[in-house]
């Protein structure tokens, strides 16, 4: 049986910008990609703190120590800048992968910087 699980979290992290006219996705600091375990193209959740609010896109890999978290497309009516998210990507795992399972989360300061 495979089970669903967060493989990987940026938590708080806060939108630099939004970019209605792009193609779509999420541009996001290539340095919190690699802390996070996060791939270009990896589908994720983003969860808006301030709506409250969740919707569902793939990522592009932005500068690294930019510390850009960018809403790209459709999806950045959906957001504003300074709002701050939670982005979430998960993983199916079967029942031998559960024993050493750890899952990355990372926490940001304001300037979407890893504190830990």
């Amino acid at each position: 049986m495979l089970r669903t699980l967060c493989h990987a979290k940026i938590h708080r992290a806060r939108i630099t910008d939004t970019r209605l006219d792009y193609e779509g996705s999420l541009t996001l600091d290539k340095t919190l990609m690699e802390a996070a375990g996060l791939l270009p193209y990896e589908q994720v959740h983003v969860l808006n703190i301030n709506n409250g609010t969740r919707a569902e896109t793939y990522l592009i890999a932005g500068e690294a120590d930019s510390g850009m978290v960018c809403i790209n497309g459709a999806l950045a009516r959906w957001a504003s800048k300074n709002d701050l998210i939670i982005i979430i990507a998960y993983a199916q795992l079967d029942e031998t992968e559960l024993k050493t399972f750890i899952p990355h989360i990372i926490h940001v300061d304001a300037q979407n910087r890893i504190i830990s």
